[in-house]
């Protein structure tokens, strides 16, 4: 009786704690695999159109997107550093001969300190919430995914959405956490509780579907290949492939709100770090119009290809890691369970 009450495995024969540990392996493993693609198509980007003082570009490390701007007379930024490069390739291998293994890794650090968060935040409440409503929904229970997932994603973003906008403000005024302080009591007194969470719209319109059609094809796509090659559990390689099909399925549905999110991210951000109000910023649908105006329907899908590469292998690596943590650990505790009975005999 006493082995019994230390704690049991409360989910799926893992605990909670250890389903953030997974999850936060994952995301450390991702963002060591991504990081690289989106740090040299920012350096052939600058190449390209140099970035002035205040400019924003936007910097995702497989976990998240993130603002950055251009820090007022820093010469020496990552992403301003010299080089020719006629394309990824080369600029994979100048960067490493030059500037050393580590720079394809450039500026990381700062963004893992809330991307790794939110990532545990969200497959735990994912996982929970999932594993929750499936005995709620009875006879619907396979659609569990879909409103899980949405749900989780709308918690991480809200509880990350307020400290991005404080991390751009940090970035582009090089302010102290006391003037900082001073700065967002200001803004609270003037707008509201509301402007702590400027710029979430445009992120949920995005993430919210992508989150609910992406957790809903890849636990059918795993059920299904699960199925077809009489596996029990779903290996690495399964893990893998549906992690990679229903995150390029979400990310071309979602499309049309990444392309309007990144460029009122941009736009949002450079005002932030002009310190004006973000009001003046256009709305969403209002973005859209002018996008459709300009480029015609097709402007809504531009980037669909780089999105593709990016998303497929930071979605099959972040799911298959954590599905491997997750393995480990059901395993590490079921090992544990039947040393306590063979003690206990």
């Amino acid at each position: 009786m006493s082995g019994q009450s230390a704690a049991p495995p409360a989910f799926n024969g893992i605990t909670p704690v250890q389903q953030m540990v997974a999850s936060c392996s994952g995301a450390i493993v991702t963002s060591l695999f991504v990081t690289p693609l989106d740090v040299v198509k920012i350096r052939l980007q600058a190449q390209k159109n140099p970035f002035p003082k205040g400019k924003c570009f936007v910097y995702c490390n497989g976990l998240m997107d993130h603002i950055c701007v251009c820090e007022n007379g820093n010469s020496k930024a990552w992403y301003k550093a010299p080089g020719h490069f006629s394309g990824t390739l080369d600029a994979f291998v100048k960067i490493i001969r030059h500037e050393g293994m580590a720079a394809l890794w450039s500026g990381l650090p700062p963004t893992l300190v809330m991307a790794v968060p939110a990532t545990v935040i969200y497959f735990t409440c994912y996982d929970q919430l999932c594993a929750a409503l499936r005995v709620r929904m009875g006879d619907r229970a396979q659609e569990a995914p879909l409103l899980a997932g949405a749900i989780a994603r709308v918690g991480s973003a809200t509880v990350i959405s307020p400290l991005e906008l404080i991390r751009t403000k940090l970035q582009s005024q090089k302010q102290s956490y006391g003037e900082l302080t001073q700065l967002i009591r200001s803004a609270v007194e003037a707008e509201g509780w509301r402007s702590l969470w400027r710029g979430l719209g445009p992120t949920l319109l995005r993430d919210v579907p992508f989150s609910a059609m992406y957790w809903y094809n890849y636990e059918r796509t795993k059920s299904f290949l699960c199925e077809r090659y009489d596996s029990r559990e779903p290996t690495f390689t399964i893990t893998f492939i549906s992690g990679a099909v229903s995150g390029s399925i979400a990310s071309i549905v979602t499309l049309p709100f990444d392309v309007v999110k990144t460029r009122r991210q941009v736009e949002l951000g450079e005002l932030q770090a002009k310190n004006l109000s973000g009001q003046a910023s256009s709305s969403t649908f209002s973005v859209m119009r002018r996008i459709v105006a300009q480029d015609g329907f097709p402007g809504l899908f531009a980037g669909i290809f780089p999105r593709l590469i990016k998303v497929a292998p930071a979605c099959a690596i972040m799911i298959s890691s954590y599905e491997f943590g997750k393995a480990f650990f059901r395993k590490h505790n079921q090992e544990k369970i039947l040393g306590k009975q063979k003690s206990l005999t």
